[in-house]
């Protein structure tokens, strides 16, 4: 339940717009680094959020920024001058108190977007904020744990609203409840709003109204119970024989299945009591003025655009239940497949498989035939399709709830749950496949087919599964392993070209030359030892010299590449590389990393004292151990790293006033630099004393002598970390700007010309795909003839094809910090994709020839956007676009565009033998 306060409004007329900007951002950047389960964030207007925005930054200059962090906001840009805002009004958040219906008073409406209408705040945001302003309703929300693996963090903006319904008084209450509490605290505030002894009260997961499982697990949570929002509960009390006095109710496995019949009627929207809101209406009120039970119903922006008179079946729109366009335009694809619509319009029934545990019981297949049904019946009136998204929550939590979600995400589990839901294999045989082991491929090809049809055997599979041939290659060995894996669909990688750039920042071991970016191209399938080519031959690297590559991370060297296997695919393009040239190394040298640190105020900590925090890049320089090293003569060492940066005017100052050209005072201080090396730097050190520090690789302090002549006792390890205090003084010396930041790896700007005029082929995509390239890291192979894991090279051909071909284009792509959407246009055929020459098996005898008959278009960004489908009704030859309930005709040209994002082949019928090999 929201809270409604609006409390009261605090000047903040002492502070300017940019004391505001600084202010909030100081302590937004702190908020963000340290969030936690069970911390509190606030939601705000997106409105009251843009102006004030727009208010902070009137004076900066114009700058852009994705806004993916709430401090990065805080650095949007500004123009004109603009009035202060007023109070935080949030009103526009939640259910209007005075609607005829007012069961939803101040509850959050259900179809809200973060980003398009309100923003998420950390609790010490929104304190400032509304000590400030004021205003409100106040709308916190909780931040829980969430994924697969419960390690990712999500602020539940919807807790779960369930209905609690007590049977014996016809009587019913709905809560609001997080899905991370307890089924103890569901039973004690069910006993709590009816006034009844808990221990004579019992509830029940009323699924379907029926019972299908009693809640006693009471320690379990309601996200593990798979409770669903708007999920009912029924609440049943005991009389003192312990004996349900609404015993008439019977549970589900009492009560068997629901028949069949009861379960396709066709229900008018129009006169059910569900109603949904939602949908892409113009009118910005309407889409917020109702919920999945509000009152209010669709206006005429939903009807259908397709006239019904004298019309095929199979124009009926799909109602948008709020941010359920990727579903639809999934769910129309898979329904407009001929061989899906034939085999669910049958009796599919007796394939169900009841007992596999991998399925969800039958219960996704008869929900998905169910919707096929009514989609295929007469009329045009369009389908809330409430029940099968109610389904599927219950089998994937993750696409529960009013997000939007992707909807390649959404066919790939539902393509899968489909297959095992209709095994024909009921009870699945142990097979352990074996290696090709100089085999010929098609004798290795059919023997793991027959081993995956022995135990998956369905519809899915009869229809959409083909079969790769997999080939690994050990790089330390070059034992090559053949394997032939089924496929469901096609991921394509869009691509131009097969080369990347890489820019890298190269440190020279000559002292006197600052550092430069180079830029290499490298095939994107390469290893570390292509770019440690590359680099070379491009900095011109001495028979003498080595180079040593890292990442920089957070001022520090986040890792060495030492490994020259290591695939170029671990590194991102806002990664940030530095390469060393360096005399080469010896046993008998140690690595001495130079790390520079300054005093810095931490964000939001102002009342502290400052800290000493990593600046700048850190510097690398070998130490030989041959002589005992001093610390005279590390402080020699690391004048010399920083020589490159030193001023003139210090040099001058240093040296006296002369007229001799910087070269050559460089010069001069050199060979000074090696007599003091002949002297152990001696007499340097002694002239400008560092404040150094030194560890060891396990960070444990290394003792500095007080005389600058004895030697160090250096530990065993081969790197030794030196902490450098940056002082005014030092800052008067050396000018180390060019240390601050280094480039990104690749730096994204607007696409290239050439890049735009261009289309992108999709066999080109399909090449880069099936080309060879090294495994990453987390999927290393293990390897049988050096009995170790190793990053082995893998090569992936087409064998098999499926009737129906799914092919994804991977416009998504994600970094540590930044998500992208690739708005690449890609020119598929509409007709005749030929993939005969991608075909590894040379034994078929037909061409390999495909026809497009549907795809799913998505427009917008990341996140959010909108999702449609094109869809070709074959037995008309004619394209209709489906955008959620609104269905219209469209001209074949018209299929093509930029938006595409997956695509459905179907074999052309005078080709269905070749190659299809059950």
């Amino acid at each position: 339940m929201a809270e409604v306060s609006m409390g009261s409004s605090s000047s903040s007329t002492d502070l300017s717009p940019e004391e505001e900007r600084v202010f909030i951002k100081d302590i937004a950047i702190a908020a963000e680094s340290n969030s936690k389960e069970g911390d509190t964030f606030y939601l705000i207007t997106q409105r009251w959020w843009h102006e004030w925005i727009e208010y902070v930054n009137q004076d900066q200059p114009c700058n852009t920024n994705d806004g993916s962090s709430l401090s990065e906001h805080c650095d949007s840009a500004g123009s004109t001058t603009l009035k202060k805002p007023s109070m935080i009004d949030n009103s526009d958040l939640i259910y209007d108190s005075a609607l005829e219906d007012s069961s939803n008073a101040g509850e959050i409406i259900d179809t809200l977007q973060e980003g398009r209408d309100y923003v998420l705040l950390p609790q010490e945001v929104w304190n400032q904020l509304h000590s400030w302003y004021g205003g409100g309703p106040i709308l916190a929300r909780r931040v829980i744990s969430s994924g697969l693996s419960q390690t990712e963090l999500a602020v539940e903006v919807y807790p779960l609203r369930l209905q609690l319904l007590l049977m014996q008084k016809s009587d019913q209450s709905a809560i609001r409840i997080s899905k991370k509490e307890t089924i103890r605290e569901l039973h004690r505030r069910a006993c709590e709003i009816f006034d009844l002894n808990s221990d004579h009260v019992r509830i029940w997961d009323y699924y379907g109204h029926q019972k299908y499982s009693l809640m006693n697990d009471l320690d379990k949570t309601l996200d593990d119970a798979n409770l669903q929002m708007d999920q009912d509960i029924l609440v049943e009390v005991l009389d003192m024989n312990g004996t349900a006095s609404n015993a008439h109710i019977q549970s589900h496995h009492e009560n068997g299945l629901v028949d069949e019949d009861s379960t396709s009627i066709l229900i008018d929207p129009s006169k059910s009591s569900l109603t949904v809101a939602g949908g892409f209406s113009s009118n910005r009120n309407a889409f917020r003025s109702g919920s999945v039970e509000g009152s209010q119903s669709f206006d005429s922006t939903y009807t259908t655009g397709v006239t019904t008179r004298g019309s095929t079946a199979g124009l009926t729109g799909l109602l948008n239940l709020g941010n359920t366009c990727f579903m639809n335009s999934a769910i129309q694809c898979l329904v407009h497949t001929p061989e899906f619509a034939s085999y669910f319009q049958d009796d599919y029934h007796q394939e169900i498989n009841w007992q596999n545990p991998l399925g969800m019981v039958g219960e996704l297949a008869l929900a998905f035939g169910d919707l096929l049904r009514k989609l295929w019946a007469p009329g045009r009136t369009p389908i809330a399709p409430r029940p099968f998204k109610v389904k599927l929550a219950r089998f994937a939590p993750q696409f529960s709830g009013y997000n939007q979600h992707d909807s390649q995400e959404l066919l790939a589990f539902l393509l899968d749950g489909l297959h095992e839901d209709l095994n024909r294999v009921k009870h699945k045989p142990y097979i352990n496949s074996r290696d090709a082991d100089g085999r010929p491929d098609e004798e290795v090809a059919d023997e793991f087919w027959a081993n995956h049809i022995a135990r998956n055997d369905s519809i899915i599979v009869d229809v959409c599964q083909g079969q790769y041939k997999s080939t690994l290659v050990c790089p330390i060995c070059n034992k090559v392993s053949v394997t032939f894996d089924p496929f469901m669909y096609l991921s394509l990688p869009l691509q131009f070209n097969t080369t990347r750039a890489i820019a890298v920042t190269v440190f020279s071991c000559d002292k006197t030359a600052l550092p430069s970016t180079i830029t290499v191209n490298i095939s994107k399938q390469g290893r570390c030892r292509d770019l440690m080519q590359a680099l070379t031959n491009a900095c011109s690297l001495k028979q003498t010299e080595e180079l040593k590559l890292a990442e920089i991370r957070n001022n520090l060297i986040h890792r060495l590449f030492e490994d020259p296997l290591i695939p170029l695919s671990t590194i991102k393009d806002d990664d940030h590389l530095a390469a060393y040239k360096l005399s080469k190394s010896s046993e008998n040298t140690t690595l001495l990393k130079l790390v520079l640190r300054r005093r810095e105020q931490k964000a939001g900590e102002r009342e502290n004292p400052a800290q000493l925090r990593p600046c700048g890049t850190p510097l690398l320089s070998l130490a030989s151990r041959e002589n005992a090293l001093t610390k005279g003569k590390i402080q020699c060492i690391v004048e010399n790293m920083l020589s490159p940066f030193r001023k003139e005017e210090s040099i001058t100052s240093e040296r006296g006033k002369s007229d001799s050209s910087i070269p050559e005072r460089r010069s001069a201080r050199l060979n000074n630099s090696e007599e003091d090396d002949k002297n152990g730097g001696l007499r340097k050190a002694k002239k400008n004393s560092l404040s150094l520090q030194l560890y060891d690789e396990n960070n444990k302090t290394v003792k500095l002598p007080d005389d600058e002549g004895e030697a160090i006792k250096l530990p065993s390890s081969a790197t030794v970390t030196i902490y450098l205090d940056w002082t005014t003084e030092l800052s008067g010396m050396y000018d180390i700007t060019c240390l601050e930041g280094l480039p990104e790896v690749l730096k994204y700007g607007p696409a290239t010309k050439k890049a735009r005029s261009e289309p992108l082929s999709l066999y080109a995509c399909l090449e880069a795909f099936l080309r060879e390239e090294p495994l990453v890291p987390d999927e290393m192979w293990f390897c049988p003839q050096c009995n170790e894991r190793r990053q082995a090279s893998k090569k992936l051909d087409l064998w098999r094809l499926p009737e129906v071909l799914v092919i994804h284009l991977k416009r998504f792509s994600y970094s540590r910090s930044m998500k992208h959407k690739l708005e690449t246009f890609v020119n598929f055929p509409i007709h005749d994709l030929d993939l005969t020459k991608y075909v590894a098996n040379k034994n078929l005898s037909q061409p390999q020839l495909y026809e497009l008959y549907a795809l799913t278009n998505h427009y917008g960004g990341m996140g959010s956007g909108h999702y449609t489908a094109h869809i070709k009704l074959l037995e008309e030859n004619r394209w209709y676009n489906f955008d959620d309930s609104h269905i219209s005709h469209i001209n074949e040209d018209d299929v093509k565009s930029g938006a595409a994002y997956v695509l459905f082949y179907r074999r052309k019928s005078d080709d269905a033998a070749g190659g299809n090999i059950k």
